[in-house]
């Protein structure tokens, strides 16, 4: 599969290391109606609109859900695009959801896109407390972490499989794929 084209919108995260490595659990593993949680540019739902899924994007951020419009026109693909801080307004069931949440552990929030707080697992961890109630019963969810925020204990407490990880400057990047669809 080709890789979506993607333009840089100031104040959104751009595709990274990271963000690739997710992708190609994407290309492997999402299906059906897919929630893209977090979206930024729009990149991993794009990727999955290519595939012949129906995409919902969702960001807390304005810019973001705007940059991610512009890419999924820029890529031919159609989706439904929500303003919403993580599930506060979605509705429905998905067969897939990605997310590639802001990770990186920090004492203040300078940049939403990476700031996931002291430990690096605030949006993880509310996350994993909602997503199961957004879910079909024959589910996947896709989600990046790194090893700065002990991606090993939810492999370990939800039964996820790392399905895609690299080094990357000093940390382990994993993408962690949930449930028990294809």
């Amino acid at each position: 599969m080709h890789r979506p084209r993607i333009d840089r919108c100031d104040g959104v995260y751009e595709p990274r290391e990271d963000s690739f490595l997710l992708m190609d659990a994407v290309e492997r593993y999402a299906y059906g109606r897919v929630l893209d949680v977090g979206t930024g540019s729009g990149v991993q739902g794009i990727c999955a609109a290519l595939m012949g899924c129906k995409v919902t994007f969702v960001d807390i951020d304005a810019r973001a859900l705007e940059c991610a419009r512009g890419n999924a026109e820029l890529n031919g693909v159609d989706g439904e695009f929500i303003l919403s801080d993580m599930f506060d307004k979605v509705e429905g069931r998905y067969d897939t959801i990605i997310f590639n949440p802001p990770y990186v552990p920090t004492d203040s929030v300078d940049d939403l896109t990476t700031d996931g707080g002291r430990s690096g697992r605030e949006a993880i961890d509310r996350f994993l407390g909602e997503f199961r109630r957004y879910v079909s019963e024959d589910y996947v969810v896709l989600m990046i972490e790194s090893s700065l925020n002990n991606y090993e204990q939810d492999v370990e407490m939800f039964g996820a499989d790392v399905v895609c990880e690299r080094e990357l400057q000093g940390e382990r990047i994993a993408v962690l794929r949930f449930g028990s669809g294809r």
